[in-house]
């Protein structure tokens, strides 16, 4: 029996861009493409899925106890009972002495964070993960630098970046709407990423340290962090985040598609704040560049084949269509704006994506009206 709990994936972020034509404004994301809210929309994300793997991995009497919270988790949902089998869970476990900074043991903590979203009680998965990396990073104070720690060490701060990231996901979501501390969460993640790939990489590698976050697991965190700063309008620091997760991301693969084109419409909507001394980038300019990752993000998304080809490259074309016609209609070209919302139409048509198909018709009828 396994249970698992999709930690840390962010809903996908494909985005249109949503202009009045003489200035950019904010990006609409494209809502739960592929898995739903939360849901994993990348593989190469680093959002570890935490697996409760077989009962034999936990003494007998901490298995029992998670036999009952899991059936009234997945069986047959009763809140109350099952919240009451997770705290004898782990009480049990403490009791015979069971490391509370286990894959196992944190396992069983992530999946009563998200029971709590399963539920709806956000702000108490909230107050699980902040209490899980509050004593993460308690005992990466106290133990961490020890010689004898190294590889636990490594473990630890692995897991303390993805609860960050996951905090990051629900403080931004639309129940909790505090983006101050998603950001926070998320700079901090960031920030420790690349601290410990620099450190080790000025000291190098310690004995039994292990292997440190994969590029993609990078990736997936720069990538959080410009999503949120999308979301807050702030693209000129958006679009950095989203090409070094591009330059970490497999070159052929359909999220690299999704993130070419999410760099397309951040650098198409920045309007930075002057920097003394330097001139200032044309819109025209933003928009040549913000134009050809478009076209990347196409050429890219059209050349992959099955098995490696998803539904993700699919939107990503029919999305980056949308894309070029918006372009081409800022640049005053109607007839190529025109023939482009034609296209996404039609793609979006075949995909069954109905937002596509609204936002090509609503394309089409401002062109009617010039």
């Amino acid at each position: 029996m396994h249970v698992k709990y999709e930690m840390f994936a962010p809903a996908p972020h494909t985005k249109y861009t949503k202009s009045d034509h003489t200035t950019s404004t904010r990006a609409k994301a494209i809502p739960n493409i592929l898995c739903g809210a939360g849901g994993l929309v990348y593989a190469n994300y680093f959002y570890n899925s935490y697996i409760i793997g077989a009962f034999h991995k936990f003494p007998e009497p901490v298995a029992k106890q998670l036999r009952k919270a899991l059936y009234f988790t997945n069986q047959d949902l009763k809140p109350h009972q099952a919240l009451k089998f997770y705290k004898k869970t782990l009480r049990v476990a403490e009791e015979i002495g069971m490391d509370p900074f286990s894959d196992e043991i944190l396992g069983v903590k992530f999946q009563l964070a998200a029971f709590m979203e399963k539920i709806q009680q956000y702000h108490k998965a909230i107050q699980v993960l902040e209490i899980v990396r509050s004593d993460c990073l308690d005992w990466i104070e106290e133990f961490g630098d020890k010689p004898e720690s190294a590889g636990k060490r490594t473990r630890i701060l692995g897991k303390t970046i993805e609860i960050s990231v996951k905090l990051g996901e629900l403080y931004a979501g639309e129940y909790v709407k505090e983006p101050e501390l998603a950001e926070e969460k998320l700079v901090w993640a960031v920030e420790a990423i690349l601290k410990e790939r620099q450190r080790r990489e000025k000291e190098g590698v310690k004995p039994d340290e292990g292997e440190w976050l994969t590029p993609e697991q990078i990736g997936g965190t720069l990538e959080a962090l410009g999503n949120q700063y999308e979301e807050r309008d702030q693209h000129y620091l958006s679009s950095p985040l989203f090409l070094q997760a591009i330059n970490l991301s497999p070159p052929k693969s359909c999220h690299t598609a999704v993130l070419m084109n999410n760099l397309s419409i951040s650098v198409a909507q920045q309007n930075p704040p002057p920097t003394p001394g330097q001139a200032a980038v044309s819109r025209s300019t933003l928009v040549d560049n913000a134009r050809a990752w478009a076209v990347k993000a196409i050429d890219i998304a059209t050349n992959i084949a099955p098995p490696e080809r998803t539904e993700e490259c699919d939107l990503a074309c029919a999305v980056a269509t949308h894309n070029l016609a918006e372009f081409a209609e800022m640049d005053g070209d109607i007839a190529a704006a025109r023939l482009k919302y034609e296209e996404a139409k039609s793609l979006s048509k075949v995909l069954g994506f109905k937002e596509g198909v609204s936002n090509a018709e609503a394309g089409l009828r401002r062109l009617s009206e010039k």
